[in-house]
């Protein structure tokens, strides 16, 4: 009953419809006022701000100090976000987050943890595989200043995400569509389109939205399956985090000081589609042995009650407890 938590707050359309607009502003356009004003502090160096050139406005302000003003405009929209969410939607964040009654970190640490080892584990069989192409590019002071803006900050960027797209997104076109496959088709495909403007993109061809759009997908399916966005951060928090600290390159979204450098040319190879094709099925599996998942398709396409049918339900099941 994930989508129907809605209901355990304000849930009229024009809510969603202006709260989509108004978080997407404030992250898109407020968010990103401390990044112009750390350029507009460099002479002429606001007008690097409109090639979208990561590298050259990492020349300007440090690949350290763009990534944090970067990261930043992600913290400001999920304050944004979560702020709208308690004052106009009256839904507590826990109602946006999960079904159960608390939220569930031993399941953000386990798809953490799962899928940093594997994410590592595949980065250095590449590099053992083809040394050549990468680079030791380890440097111990810039490194650590790397690393505690990405661990303090990076989670925060992946939960902005995850909150934006499969917590208020996917419950407002839920409870509108009445049905849970349109919202896990239309946030798995926005998730996909969002990256379009990524260096990636313009690197490896639009066939890298495979990957996205996939990864949008098996994220959607993750929300829908367990009833709750836990095992989303988890797994979103740990492949930005590893992919930031272990290799950068400079045709990526993060280009920093990573341990190694990729300095291969850019090819659309396997790495892309057997996360989507492989490895994502087998982790599906895993989480549905340990979560004792059940019911796939009434999960992923079944309909959403209606509010009066959810609240009964609530209202059922809680004189259920009462008396037992």
């Amino acid at each position: 009953m994930y989508i129907a938590q809605a209901y355990k707050g304000l849930s009229d359309s024009w809510r969603y419809v202006v709260g989509l607009l108004a978080i997407f502003f404030v992250w898109q356009f407020i968010g990103g006022i401390p990044l112009i004003i750390a350029l507009l502090v460099e002479a002429d160096s606001l007008a690097v701000l409109g090639t979208g050139d990561m590298g050259a406005m990492a020349d300007v302000l440090g690949s350290n100090t763009l990534l944090f003003f970067m990261l930043l405009t992600f913290v400001i929209g999920l304050i944004g976000l979560l702020a709208y969410v308690t004052l106009v939607h009256k839904q507590k964040i826990t109602q946006l987050t999960t079904s159960r009654k608390k939220i569930d970190f031993k399941r953000v640490f386990f798809a953490f943890a799962i899928w940093a080892l594997i994410s590592t584990a595949f980065i250095f069989v590449d590099i053992t595989l083809a040394p050549e192409d990468y680079e030791f590019n380890f440097n111990l002071e810039r490194f650590v200043v790397l690393a505690i803006i990405a661990v303090l900050m990076i989670p925060l960027q992946t939960s902005m995400e995850e909150y934006y797209m499969r917590g208020y997104m996917m419950q407002g076109l839920g409870i509108l569509a009445k049905n849970r496959w349109v919202p896990l088709l239309v946030t798995s495909l926005l998730f996909g389109i969002m990256h379009i403007f990524n260096p990636e993109v313009a690197e490896l061809g639009y066939g890298i939205l495979v990957f996205y759009i996939g990864t949008g997908f098996f994220l959607g399916i993750l929300t829908l399956m367990d009833e709750g966005l836990e095992l989303a951060l988890g797994f979103h928090a740990a492949n930005n985090l590893t992919a930031a600290l272990l290799v950068t390159a400079d045709w990526t979204a993060f280009q920093v000081d990573s341990i190694y450098r990729d300095v291969s040319e850019p090819v659309l190879g396997w790495d892309v589609l057997v996360p989507v094709f492989v490895i994502y099925p087998i982790l599906l599996y895993i989480f549905s042995k340990k979560y004792k998942w059940t019911d796939w398709k009434d999960r992923l396409t079944g309909e959403v009650p209606s509010e009066e049918t959810f609240l009964a339900l609530e209202n059922e099941n809680a004189d259920v407890q009462r008396t037992s």
